[in-house]
């Protein structure tokens, strides 16, 4: 760097020195002369570069397109000639670049329309980032006093036999029920089998599917209500029967259809796939063995497969699993437990106290409903795929940003809604239904399979289930509704929060609740 002539060492004084009455040099006494160089090449760098980045900002905060256009530092430096009097002369200018007229009072500030960032027409085309960390530390400051609060009020409520204890024993015979249910794929087996070397009829082998899977649905049914069970082992052992029972259905199903095409020659109107093909055969052991143990509820010869088993990947969702099963145990017997004990029946009392209630209840059951969702359907469902190399693991999408009731039952159980869609919905359209009709069909189909695993554990018919499940309809057209009119925005998806953890699923556990309670007393 060249060394700054007398005139630049003079560049950082209070007034700029006119030509005609040029101050003389000041004598550099020891390292003085250092500093004032090192001052002199300081106040160019701010010069070239720092005003003119406020020029900038300032541009673009006003709108003054004429200051945003302004030569760069870099080609300022390139057009000076870096001598002792352009120093001088950028010494005096160093002054003039806050006089320019942008910034000036004279200035215009106002220069655009422009729109608040929270009016309707910006607040969606802004980052809110900010306002998102905010109801974060809120949410978290706000369930640490909740915790605090339920500890010092109950204690610790967890007990070592909230899964099993002396009492479970005496649910044997649900458990010698369940471990006998695969006799009725292996009866389904055999069925098709003797269809399929046309020994029995079509008719004659719908017939005996009937009578298994009705046989399949009424036999735990009556187990449980002849036993004086726990409402959970009721519970897991309806669950797993409707599950057993889909996939009855669909292997009988799937297989008519197979017969179809191939025994009597049925063309199709696309042309089929090697994959198709290779799915058009008989059923065999060992294909009906994997499908009942598959994380499908849709019969198919063939399933898309992994390479290999992930063993450490495995270990690691088996732990998670455990700990978010314990987590569920902890979240019923700590928060919903006490709440729910110490409720009246939330359509016999007041209406404040039943609000009050259901709003109390709903911030554990929401946090029990994630914590199911993401052990079933994430951790339990990779487990079994993992180990059965099964590969098409679709079993939920983002259903947490569903616009509308019907989109979020399209994405919240990708097993059920394939299997309703494949199983009811596409064999009404083909038979000339309507899509209305068809809808509620399938919405029928649920609902009594829902209502069946709540009421027949719990031993009462009130039907809560079957409403819930079924007043879904006219909330699928009143979501839609609003998509429509709003163009496409989240009031579907705040109603869908709303009516299902804020309202719903606590309303429904506490009319379950009690008139459990008032059954057994």
């Amino acid at each position: 760097m060249e060394q700054p002539g007398p005139t630049a060492q003079m560049g950082g004084s209070d007034e700029a020195p006119p030509a005609v009455h040029r101050r003389p040099p000041r004598p550099a006494r020891g390292s003085g002369g250092a500093v004032e160089r090192f001052a002199a090449a300081l106040r160019r760098r701010v010069r070239s570069g720092a005003s003119v980045a406020a020029r900038a900002s300032f541009a673009a905060d006003s709108g003054d397109e004429s200051v945003a256009g302004e030569p760069s530092s870099s080609s300022r430096r390139r057009d000076t000639s870096g001598d002792a009097s352009s120093a001088a002369a950028g010494g005096a200018a160093g002054g003039v670049d806050f006089s320019a007229f942008t910034f000036r009072a004279a200035a215009p500030v106002h220069r655009k329309a422009k729109e608040s960032p929270l009016s309707s027409d910006a607040i969606f085309k802004q980052s809110h980032a900010g306002l998102f960390n905010l109801c974060i530390a809120v949410l978290v400051a706000v369930n640490s006093r909740l915790i605090i609060e339920n500890l010092m009020k109950y204690g610790l409520l967890i007990r070592s036999g909230f899964w099993f204890n002396a009492t479970s024993l005496r649910d044997w015979p649900l458990l010698m029920c369940c471990l006998s249910l695969p006799v009725f794929p292996l009866g389904a087996f055999a069925v098709e089998k003797l269809a399929f070397n046309n020994i029995i009829t079509d008719a004659a082998a719908t017939s005996l599917h009937i009578f298994l899977t009705t046989a399949e649905i009424v036999y735990p049914v009556l187990v449980i209500l002849m036993c004086d069970s726990a409402v959970l082992s009721g519970f897991l052992l309806m669950f797993i029967a409707c599950i057993v029972w889909l996939k009855l259905v669909s292997f009988a199903h799937t297989n008519h259809d197979i017969r179809k095409l191939i025994t009597s020659g049925k063309k199709v109107d696309n042309e089929l796939s090697a994959a198709d093909i290779d799915n058009l055969q008989a059923p065999t052991l060992g294909s009906l063995a994997y499908f009942m143990m598959a994380p499908t509820l849709c019969y198919q010869p063939s399933y898309p497969r992994t390479p290999c088993i992930r063993k450490g990947w495995l270990i690691r969702q088996i732990i998670l699993y455990l700990i978010f099963t314990g987590l569920q145990g902890f979240i019923i017997e700590q928060y919903i437990n006490p709440i729910v004990v110490n409720s009246q029946h939330p359509l016999k009392g007041g209406l404040l106290n039943a609000v009050e209630t259901v709003l109390k209840l709903s911030l554990p059951n929401v946090y029990l409903w994630l914590c199911m969702f993401y052990c079933l359907f994430h951790l339990w469902l990779n487990i079994l795929a993992e180990i059965l190399r099964f590969g098409d693991r679709e079993f939920y999408r983002d259903w947490w940003n569903a616009k509308t009731i019907d989109e979020y039952w399209r994405k919240w159980n990708m097993p059920v809604h394939k299997w309703i869609v494949r199983h009811i919905y596409f064999p009404c359209m083909r038979n000339g239904i309507s899509k209305e009709v068809a809808v509620f069909i399938s919405f029928f189909v649920s609902a009594v399979l829902h209502e069946l695993c709540v009421a027949v554990p719990c031993r009462i018919l009130k039907f809560w289930a079957f409403l819930g499940i079924m007043l879904q309809i006219p909330l699928i057209v009143l979501t839609s509704y609003l998509k429509n009119k709003f163009r496409d925005t989240m009031v579907g998806n705040m109603i869908f929060w709303f009516f299902f953890c804020i309202y719903g699923q606590p309303m429904c556990v506490l009319l379950y609740y009690h008139d459990v309670m008032n059954r057994i007393n």
